[in-house]
């Protein structure tokens, strides 16, 4: 199910805790400033120019990293998850229109696409636009914190910054593919998961 801004938010981790209290800050002292202040959710970001050598960057350009190193994705869980993939270029659109939307000034607005993907099905499109034919590693883990599923309800960006999202996934990943074909990439995904096993945050 879709899940709209005004859903109670019960973040399970700290860094759903920071996110939420940097949100009502914002929020907090622009009203009370009287400042524009909008506050932006930004769901599965993906695109050219993203951190590749950053192992807590988007999903999609840490399973792009590891193809290109020659090592298979790692997918938690049962790859079974679902998450909202939404390109640069439409988060871009709609941190622009904010700016220019009067009406978006002391709300909480998703920037996402409504669409969903599986993560297990993602890595399998990012392999194939990489032309690899490495097959996703299931760790079968679960990641502290981490929500089962996540889809953006955008009612509210239509509605009050006149954006929808219109990269669909079958054009941006053969772009982002495109763009890390062409990058010198440092993996450090082993390091990250070696990481958090030693924090017991995973397991």
């Amino acid at each position: 199910m879709p899940v709209p801004e005004d859903w109670t938010l019960r973040p399970t981790s700290v860094y759903g805790i920071t996110k939420r209290d940097q949100e009502e800050l914002c929020l907090v002292l622009g009203g009370a400033y009287g400042l524009e202040a909008v506050a932006l959710r930004f769901l599965n970001t993906y695109g050219p120019r993203q951190a590749l050598g950053n192992p807590y960057t988007g999903v999609a350009a840490i399973f792009a990293a590891r193809l290109l190193s020659g090592r298979r994705p790692l997918v938690f869980e049962d790859g079974r998850q679902i998450r909202d993939l939404v390109h640069v270029s439409d988060v871009v659109r709609a941190v622009v229109a904010a700016m220019d939307s009067p009406g978006a000034a002391g709300h909480a607005i998703n920037v996402g696409t409504g669409r969903q993907t599986r993560i297990l099905d993602l890595a399998a499109e990012i392999g194939a636009a990489l032309a690899s034919d490495l097959e996703p590693e299931l760790t079968g883990e679960f990641r502290a914190g981490d929500i089962r599923h996540c889809v953006a309800d955008t009612g509210r960006a239509r509605e009050l910054l006149g954006v929808e999202a219109s990269v669909r996934l079958s054009d941006g990943l053969p772009e982002l593919a495109e763009w890390v074909a062409g990058q010198t990439v440092e993996e450090r995904g082993d390091q990250a998961l070696a990481d958090l096993r030693a924090r017991n945050l995973v397991g």
